[in-house]
C-alpha cells in the first residue's frame, strides 16, 4: 500500500486548477511518466480514461472512472482495469486568500510485488516531480494570484 496525502496552497484560482486536472488528454504533454492518455467517455460529471505510464522498460495501461463535481470543485478517481490491485485518488480545490488550497490524496498498490517495491523506493521523488509538473503547467496556462500581505495594526 502506497499512500500520499498533501494540502498546499497554489497561487491560482480553484476553477483553473480543477480545469487543469480534469484535462486528462493533456497529461502526456507535461506529466512525467505519462506516455499517452485517452478519454473513452466523458460528460460534465463523469469520465472513463486510459493512461499509459512508463518507467524505463516498464509500460502499463490502466483505466479509471473519474467523477467530477464542478460545483464543489472535487474529483474522485476509482480504478477500473490495469496493473493495480487498487487505486483511489481524490482532489479538492478550496478557495484560499492566496489562491487555492489543494487537498490531494492517492492510495494504490500494484499487483506485481516487484514493481510495487520499486515504486515504493522512488515514490517520494515521483510525487515531488508530479506536483512540480502540475504547478509548472498551471503557471504556463493561468495567471498567478498575488499573495495578500496582512498589515500589522498600528
Amino acid at each position: 500500500m502506497t499512500v500520499h496525502k498533501e494540502k498546499r496552497v497554489i497561487p491560482h484560482r480553484p476553477e483553473d486548477l480543477y480545469a487543469l486536472v480534469t484535462d486528462v488528454r493533456s497529461y502526456p504533454v507535461f506529466l512525467p511518466w505519462c506516455l499517452a492518455a485517452r478519454v473513452r467517455e466523458e460528460n460534465e460529471e463523469k469520465m472513463v480514461a486510459d493512461l499509459m505510464i512508463g518507467f524505463r522498460l516498464y509500460r502499463e495501461r490502466f483505466t479509471s472512472y473519474v467523477n467530477m463535481n464542478q460545483e464543489t470543485l472535487e474529483i474522485e478517481v476509482k480504478y477500473a482495469d490495469g496493473p493495480f490491485k487498487y487505486l483511489q485518488n481524490s482532489w479538492k480545490f478550496l478557495p484560499h486568500e492566496n489562491g487555492c488550497e489543494i487537498d490531494f490524496y492517492v492510495d494504490f498498490e500494484f499487483q506485481s510485488r516487484l514493481f510495487q517495491s520499486v515504486i515504493e523506493t522512488l515514490f517520494s521523488e515521483a510525487v515531488r516531480r508530479m506536483v512540480y509538473a502540475f504547478e509548472t503547467r498551471a503557471d504556463a496556462l493561468y495567471p498567478r494570484i498575488e499573495k495578500t500581505v496582512s498589515k500589522k495594526p498600528d
